[in-house]
């Protein structure tokens, strides 16, 4: 916040610094859920094949998918992000 007001050579709305804010807050707590379910995931996968070697094909299909659709929500939260900084 205190860089704009250097490089612009002004000052910076108090609205600015609040979308900043928001910005951070929406994709840093928009991001733990998925970084946890992810971990867990891999985890429980990792799991199943150690008990169950023959199944890893399909397990390890199983876990993409799950991957992709935690990833999906942090992707989200990206987006929302950056309505916030740039709406």
């Amino acid at each position: 916040m205190l860089q704009k007001s250097y490089l612009t050579g002004g000052e910076v709305s108090l609205t600015e610094e609040l979308k900043d804010i928001a910005t951070a807050l929406a994709i840093g707590l928009g991001a733990i859920g998925p970084g946890i379910g992810i971990g867990l995931i891999g985890k429980g996968a990792l799991e199943a094949i150690g008990r169950n070697p023959e199944a890893g094909n399909e397990i390890r299909t199983i876990l993409i998918l799950s991957v992709a659709f935690a990833e999906a929500v942090a992707i989200y939260a990206l987006v929302i992000a950056l309505i916030v900084k740039f709406v």
